[in-house]
């Protein structure tokens, strides 16, 4: 008696299972698509003024990507399938994790991703300007300004001296 209670659940659940699955594939909600899925980040993690590349399926009359970390982007219509958007994130966004949501224009539906804004320290990228001289690199300077100076004017002179004659 256990054994035909057991396959009666279990049969139970395969009809639900089964007259289930071409509901979740028609989409469900009417408006003509399935709405966007697949949404793709790159990079996941990007420093204030850097660029991300959103890719979304399902979208396929374009679409809009908004989040707190940049403004609002529009998704490209897509004919293959995957529409893309590129969003610059703002220079002033604080560190941290950030959410972004995606809204097709043909579905009301909404799919989001997470990334990461990094800390924007700027890069040394050398000695040009981001350290300053050493005294002695100023007194080393100071002394080939002077050494010339004084050589330009021994030039100066002495062609002053050949052209007037006195040699």
């Amino acid at each position: 008696m256990r054994a035909s209670r057991a396959f009666a659940v279990a049969a139970a659940a395969c009809a639900v299972v089964g007259l289930s699955a071409p509901l979740a594939a028609a989409g469900g909600d009417g408006q003509g698509g399935n709405g966007p899925i697949n949404v793709n980040v790159n990079p996941q993690s990007v420093h204030p003024g850097g660029t991300l590349t959103i890719t979304v399926q399902g979208c396929d009359r374009g679409g809009t990507v908004t989040s707190n970390a940049f403004r609002q982007v529009n998704l490209s219509d897509s004919r293959s399938g995957t529409a893309t958007a590129i969003a610059r994130i703002n220079d002033n966004a604080t560190p941290g994790q950030y959410s972004l949501a995606v809204r097709c224009n043909d579905n009301s539906s909404v799919a989001s991703a997470h990334f990461t804004v990094l800390s924007g320290r700027g890069a040394q990228g050398g000695l040009g300007g981001s350290v300053g001289p050493s005294s002695t690199e100023m007194a080393i300077g100071v002394g080939l300004v002077a050494t010339a100076a004084v050589g330009g004017g021994v030039f100066v002179a002495r062609r002053r001296r050949l052209v007037s004659g006195k040699v």
